[in-house]
């Protein structure tokens, strides 16, 4: 991949868009995950305002302190950048005691999982609203169009996807090039939404340079009857298969109903 090159594509379509839509600047909810501090310097070599929001949730102290190395090596390369702080945990702690679910029931604690994300996009979108700027989406080529892996509506709402063609190697490698700090990119990657030490692979049941060989085996319709796989590599594209298909609401636009014009008249 020409790195350097992808990086000037990214940043002069960033800055178009938001000047071609006449918004000041953009958001970017900032994890201390790769994905977000990638997105985050792309925002910011475009020289527009940018505003990097960090939003814990009984957030792990790790997390947190990466997403402010990251701003701060930001803030110290570009003007344009600024940082807010949101503490969202008492606002989840009263939506959760609300809804009365039980702690020891999967299902609640992936509700509850995805309502953090929701929290975290009302936040962001609150403050692009009195910014006049657009929420800059961090989702990488795999998880947004390969399994699915994104809440909806959550860190799935955004306006615009600057790295949602570049699988999550390329986006290590954009990052290497960008000089992201060192604490970034050697973390595992993970969600951060259960509040606990789970990565995205123990979630997912494989790894990101997994997901991408699976990935590229259906883009490209491989008959794999006719190449010899492993019972690992077989798993591996079981489980991209389901997620991709469980997950395919995310990644269509929103299904409407046509009422045919003979019923209308």
């Amino acid at each position: 991949m020409k790195t350097q090159q992808v990086i000037e594509h990214i940043t002069g379509w960033l800055k178009d868009y938001c000047e071609r839509n006449r918004q000041q600047g953009f958001v970017v909810g900032v994890s201390g995950g790769i994905d977000s501090a990638v997105t985050s310097a792309l925002c910011a070599r475009t020289g527009l305002p940018t505003l990097c929001v960090e939003m814990p949730i009984h957030q792990a102290a790790s997390h947190v302190s990466r997403a402010l190395e990251h701003v701060a090596r930001l803030q110290a390369a570009h003007a344009n950048v600024t940082l807010e702080r949101v503490d969202l945990t008492p606002t989840f702690d009263t939506l959760a005691s609300a809804l009365h679910g039980s702690n020891d029931d999967a299902a609640h604690q992936l509700a509850l999982a995805n309502t953090r994300a929701r929290l975290r996009m009302t936040t962001l979108y609150y403050l692009a609203g009195i910014h006049r700027s657009l929420v800059a989406g961090t989702g990488n080529k795999v998880e947004d169009f390969g399994v699915g892996f994104f809440t909806k509506y959550g860190d799935g709402g955004v306006d615009l996807s600057p790295i949602a063609d570049l699988t999550k190697t390329e986006v290590y490698m954009v990052a290497k090039e960008l000089g992201i700090v060192e604490s970034i990119m050697h973390a595992a990657p993970t969600d951060g939404l259960f509040g606990d030490s789970r990565t995205d692979e123990d979630q997912i049941g494989a790894s990101y340079p997994e997901l991408e060989w699976a990935m590229d085996i259906r883009e490209r319709g491989v008959d794999v009857s006719t190449i010899d796989l492993s019972e690992h590599q077989r798993k591996v594209l079981d489980i991209f298969d389901r997620r991709k298909a469980a997950n395919r609401h995310k990644m269509e636009p929103i299904p409407v109903c046509v009422i045919p014009a003979g019923l209308k008249g």
